[in-house]
């Protein structure tokens, strides 16, 4: 079934319709966390220059989690992967921190001012995740900051950071809603504000691991649908059905009455909108299951879309399906970009959409009219039984695609013939072909489509930031091939057919035997979570030619592509690179840019990221010209970026804040400036001083307890998976080497599960640790009655016997 593009406008009046189209000037303040609502991360400030951005140092540092709530709750554990971008509004920053709670600081200075204060004094509520953003509102002398944590939206006083007790119930409402398995709601983008409508997205699915998401076997999950809330009241307003309900348009694109059961669509990344339109644009995510799709034959609306939708009342306004029926994870996880562009003469409002496949598709953001044709051109069709592929799928015919798409023999790496021998014979394993190749069976000797994107996309979360006074549109990406396998589903809580098996017991293949870990080069930190052997590199080099992560400048008054030059050097240290002269390879990872009235800035990604894609240890921030992608400066950073970076004045001095973690630096927030000196660092002289050990008895139920709540990330046999660490031999110990056995305690207690942290009881987490102890061959010992007793403990690899 052909699924229209477009449907009508809801009633806008030429008035509205002249208001929008005025030039609005760009803000100042960074007050959203895109830098507007248009989500443009363009700043105006000049301060900081390609002639003085060499003297940029670090002003202050400030920690993942503040000290008024770390001495509190001891065991709290803020994870590497920390999101929160700050907003600036009248001098004072305000940001989630470490585990999601709101902190507002001192612009100049980092000093915190007040943080948030979970709503009883447990670890329970303590505990959580960063997300992205918050979102500032104010009305006279009603200042109000909204944020999303764990499952409650909550609207805090921003000049005290106390509850708005008018709001929902003493300051939040409950954003949960009933699913299969009873899981909690989570979004990482984090509140959105259109006037005076709060518009709330997510994450969809189901609980952690529990066959849901894009590599899931489980067809039945539950969609988040958008919802809007009054600012004041926190009262729901509607919902928008992301999967349309019987009788709604879009509800017959979903085959074998799917739609009353599927789900897993909801707004992943952060939304944008036009306030003087009243429209919110949301980008949707793919269906349960991404790879597999003979039970839900049809165009499936509205995944993978972007929809504009009437703010006040959450009306569909117009909307396009950018991947049918999807099969690849191709979903749109990128914000929105509006933008006011000029083509053939013609004032547009522009919104610039994106989605893993490494295309832009421009719209007019008032009547979703593409800007540049959108052609439905003919795929390649699956071969899958039960399998119904979409015939074709939107090509926009401008701009060009901003990555790498599909894979043939031409893009295997070459650098040598010996290494393009090995990568041949890797490939010839796989079926290869164009965008859009479906998934295909692991049989007749292959282990299924080899494709290009991978699920983690070009484009992501990172992707986009635009320059508002050129129209140029800088594409982030990052080039990573994926290989679809399709096999049958033997769980027995499978209700599909086929699904691909990434990461499970079923599929995996033998554990190679334990190698000793490489010696690490100079300065080099062992990663957080190292990898197992990759089928898709050669000889530890990846699959395919560089530039493995990129930037891409767009002109969207032409539509052309200006410039793509590679970000970061790549992996120059590998041993078979070492006498070729290779120009810079890029490194893979998911970073965000920034740009400046005089500069374009991008750092490297930390490979605390979900998909480990990205740098481990010390990376870089860098500064590059903005009309050729020239390098002009980059500096040293303990860690990769793991969010946005953002800018603004204070002091009369310009400064960037950068969102940073990883391995050996934990997580927190950095500041650059051209003048000042940070504060020295707070060093801890604590130290344990036994050597750790495990009690039986406790492993024996730490075992049991590992079982029901963590294996399904961290495997049955403690060998991690796509999200989360290995727990044993090499992995476990680059992590954990030398640290206090309290240590890791916290780190359980405070992350698992992942879907309720901080809920393990402590006895229970405390055998979680001695089952973990003894999986890593370390002594047995006497019982640990309490959390205080881990602190003398220090873990420390076992020496192999006969070691001295």
């Amino acid at each position: 079934m052909r699924t229209k593009s477009i449907i009508g406008l809801a009633g806008i009046t030429a008035a509205v319709i002249a208001g929008a189209l005025a030039q609005q000037k760009p803000a100042r303040e960074w007050g959203s966390y895109g830098g507007d609502k248009g989500f443009t991360r363009y700043s105006p400030l000049d301060q900081i220059n390609r002639d003085n951005v060499k003297d940029l140092r670090v002003v202050w540092r400030k920690p993942a989690l503040d000290p008024q709530i770390s001495d509190k709750f001891p065991d709290l554990v803020s994870s590497n992967y920390f999101r929160g971008t700050p907003i600036i509004v009248n001098g004072v920053l305000y940001a989630p921190d470490g585990v999601g709670l709101v902190e507002a600081f001192d612009a100049a200075t980092g000093r915190t001012k007040w943080v948030q204060q979970p709503v009883e004094p447990t670890l329970k509520e303590a505990a959580g995740q960063s997300t992205r953003g918050v979102a500032y509102w104010s009305k006279g002398a009603d200042e109000r900051l909204v944020s999303i944590r764990r499952d409650y939206l909550y609207a805090i006083d921003a000049k005290t950071g106390k509850p708005c007790r008018d709001f929902g119930e003493n300051g939040r409402v409950w954003l949960s809603r009933h699913t299969p398995d009873d899981a909690g709601y989570f979004g990482f983008p984090g509140a959105f504000i259109v006037n005076d409508v709060i518009v709330v997205g997510g994450n969809g699915g189901g609980k952690t691991g529990e066959g849901y998401g894009d590599d899931g076997f489980e067809s039945h999950a539950k969609p988040e649908d958008i919802r809007g809330y009054d600012i004041h009241t926190g009262k729901q307003l509607w919902t928008f059905h992301v999967l349309p309900h019987k009788g709604e348009p879009g509800y017959d694109t979903w085959g074998k009455g799917s739609a009353e059961y599927m789900g897993n669509m909801a707004a992943w990344a952060s939304l944008t909108a036009d306030e003087q339109l009243g429209y919110v644009y949301v980008p949707l995510s793919a269906p349960t299951v991404s790879y597999y799709g003979a039970h839900r034959p049809g165009n499936n609306l509205y995944s993978d879309s972007l929809v504009a939708l009437n703010a006040k009342t959450g009306k569909l306004v117009w909307y396009f399906q950018m991947v049918h029926h999807d099969l690849w994870d191709y979903d749109s996880a990128t914000p929105p970009v509006l933008a006011d562009i000029k083509v053939d003469g013609k004032k547009i409002k522009a919104v610039i959409a994106s989605n893993k496949t490494g295309f832009l598709y421009v719209f007019d953001r008032v009547t979703g009219k593409p800007v540049w044709p959108i052609e439905e051109r003919p795929v390649p069709q699956s071969t899958a039984p039960g399998e119904q592929t979409s015939p074709t799928q939107p090509f926009p015919t401008k701009p060009p695609a901003f990555d790498r798409q599909g894979f043939s023999e031409d893009d295997l790496i070459d650098f040598t013939p010996e290494l393009h021998q090995k990568a041949l014979a890797i490939a010839s394993q796989y079926k290869l072909g164009p965008l859009f190749t479906p998934p295909s069976l692991m049989a007749d000797g292959k282990k299924g489509t080899l494709a290009m994107p991978s699920a983690w996309g070009a484009g992501n979360w990172n992707t986009g930031a635009l320059d508002p006074e050129t129209g140029i549109y800088y594409a982030v990406s990052m080039t990573q091939p994926t290989a679809y396998g399709l096999a049958k589903a033997t769980n027995p809580k499978a209700t599909m057919e086929y699904w691909v098996p990434f990461g499970e017991d079923e599929a995996r293949p033998p554990a190679p035997p334990a190698r000793p870990q490489r010696e690490l080069l100079p300065g080099e930190v062992p990663d957080d979570y190292p990898e197992p052997p990759d089928p898709l590199k050669v000889d530890g080099l990846p699959l395919m030619k560089p530039p493995y992560g990129r930037i891409t400048a767009i002109n969207m008054n032409t539509g052309e592509k200006m410039w793509m030059v590679p970000n970061g050097d790549g992996p120059r240290n590998h041993p078979l690179l070492k006498d070729l002269n290779l120009p810079p390879l890029g490194n893979l990872g998911r970073p965000v840019a920034l740009v400046t009235k005089t500069l374009l800035f991008v750092g490297d990604a930390s490979n605390a990221l979900f998909g480990r894609a990205g740098i481990g240890g010390p990376a870089k921030f860098r500064a590059y010209d903005k009309a050729t992608g020239a390098l002009i400066w980059q500096m040293d950073l303990p860690v990769g970026t793991t969010g946005g970076p953002m800018t603004y004045m204070a002091n009369g001095q310009q400064l960037i804040v950068l969102p940073i973690g990883g391995k050996g630096y934990g997580a927190g927030w950095l500041a650059l400036g051209l003048t000042g000196q940070e504060a020295p660092a707070v060093t801890s002289t604590a130290a344990a001083t036994v050597a750790a050990s495990f009690n039986p008895a406790q492993a024996q139920q730490g075992q049991t307890v590992f079982e029901s709540k963590c294996a399904s990330c961290h495997g049955m046999k403690l060998e991690g998976g796509a999200h989360a660490p290995a727990l044993t031999g090499n992995a476990f110990w680059a992590q954990w080497d030398q640290q206090t056995t309290r240590a890791l305690y916290g780190r359980i207690i405070s992350t698992m599960p992942p879907d309720a942290p901080g809920t393990l009881a402590e006895k229970d987490a405390i055998s979680v640790v001695s089952y973990i102890l003894q999986s890593n061959g370390l002594p047995a010992g006497a019982t640990i009655a309490s959390p205080n007793e881990l602190n003398k403990f220090k873990l420390g690899r076992p020496q192999p016997s006969g070691a001295r």
